[in-house]
């Protein structure tokens, strides 16, 4: 158990908004967060709760979605290894307005809401990284809105594969992306099927390539700029 916690430590320690913080906030941010094994299919957290943490994926993928009362799913994006979200739902202090799945077994960070504003008063680096984190969010969503109006399926599909490289959103991105079909067409809003297809013509472009468990990213500038 204490190897695991340190291993965890050494985690926050590594994301790209603890590197400035004091080793007093540092401190505080360890000993208060803590970490959750989801289940593939499990919920990380549920639409309509309060929100009393922000999220950090450790390990795995997760998706956020919503259900109509028709049971017609939507999904709005999928955080990666590296990824952090929440932190507009706690700033408002409202409840949340969407559920959280793990699209495999993820490891999860909980950090109290209540640390959360502690550091936003009292960290100016960590206040200038939620100002980039909002508004990374909101071109990735101005993005998606569209991507769905607009554009094909393959062209959805390249560019939700490039939109997880988000350098400052996701920085635990590697370039083969663990990541299945299925995973894909959840995230770009079609069928497995549909979704293998058009990872073959973009393979046949030579922007990646498909292998046994993931797809490795050749040309990412190629997936962002295809067809545009």
């Amino acid at each position: 158990m204490t190897s695991e916690k340190t291993a965890f430590k050494e985690v926050l320690r590594q994301t790209i908004w603890a590197k400035d913080l004091t080793p007093e906030q540092l401190a505080r941010v360890e000993a208060d967060t803590v970490e959750q094994f989801v289940p593939k299919g499990g919920y990380v957290c549920r639409k309509g709760e309060m929100v009393d943490a922000w999220i950090g994926v450790i390990d795995g993928l997760v998706k956020m979605n919503n259900l109509s009362p028709e049971g017609k799913s939507v999904t709005f994006t999928g955080v990666p290894k590296g990824g952090w979200f929440g932190e507009g739902t706690l700033l408002k202090q409202e409840s949340r307005k969407y559920d959280v799945v793990a699209l495999r077994d993820s490891r999860i960070a909980r950090m109290p809401a209540k640390t959360f504003m502690w550091l936003l008063d009292n960290s100016l680096p960590f206040t200038r990284f939620l100002l980039m984190q909002l508004n990374e969010r909101l071109g990735q969503f101005i993005g998606m809105v569209e991507f769905d109006r607009l554009l094909d399926v393959d062209t959805r599909v390249a560019r939700c594969l490039a939109a997880l490289f988000n350098s400052h959103l996701y920085p635990g991105t590697d370039t083969l992306l663990q990541i299945s079909q299925e995973e894909i067409g959840y995230l770009s809003g079609a069928s497995r099927q549909r979704a293998n297809q058009a990872l073959q013509v973009l393979e046949k472009e030579g922007l990646l390539k498909v292998d046994y468990g993931g797809i490795q990213i050749l040309d990412l500038d190629g997936l962002r700029r295809f067809r545009a």
